[in-house]
């Protein structure tokens, strides 16, 4: 990798484990392993790195929901992405960042934030119409109202396992997610001649 890379990839990791606030420069690039004249050859300072480093994480993220807009059956892609292991007990990459002050102060570093979970809401929601559309859900399931609230399970996963000091509460969380689903589908049904026939 480059200094370039080093760099970004050392205060994404930093700001996963400490946030924005508890991180500085001297600390970044101490993880990256550059120096001082390397890290101001390629940022200007903290906050463009960090605007950098935000980007890198929203994409690792935001990858991951890519199975949303998969083929085959929306439920199953839905299930499928709720699946995917997730390190409670270190929370969301993106998530955290609302908690530090210094992000929320900062119009350019929590716009970021907000957009990232604006194209996962997006996907979340597409996925959810097509569940509809194809009579996997009811039709009374509104996709945003269901997007937003999947989003926030695994949020308050996160939130709760980090509180706990433990992965159960995120896999509860998603144990749970997964039932509201199976509930919100109704009984299966298998294919056969209607009662009419």
């Amino acid at each position: 990798m480059t200094a370039r890379e080093d760099l970004t990839t050392a205060m994404a990791d930093l700001l996963w484990e400490r946030g924005y606030a508890a991180t500085s420069p001297k600390d970044v690039m101490e993880r990256a392993g550059v120096g001082q004249g390397s890290m101001y050859h390629h940022f200007a300072g903290k906050h463009e790195l960090a605007v950098a480093a935000f980007r890198r994480s929203i994409d690792v993220v935001l990858a991951a929901t890519s199975v949303l807009e998969g083929e085959g059956d929306p439920i199953e892609r839905i299930e499928r992405y709720l699946a995917e292991p997730r390190p409670g007990t270190q929370g969301c990459r993106v998530g955290r960042m609302t908690q530090d002050p210094q992000v929320v102060s900062d119009p350019e570093l929590l716009g970021l934030v907000a957009d990232a979970f604006e194209v996962a809401g997006r996907r979340w929601e597409r996925a959810i119409a097509e569940a509809v559309e194809a009579g996997e859900l009811p039709p009374s399931v509104v996709p945003a109202e269901l997007a937003l609230t999947l989003q926030a399970v695994i949020q308050g996963g996160y939130v709760l396992a980090r509180a706990r000091g433990s992965q159960e509460p995120m896999d509860a969380a998603i144990r749970g997610a997964v039932a509201l689903l199976h509930a919100a589908r109704g009984p299966a049904t298998s294919p056969g001649p209607s009662s009419n026939e």
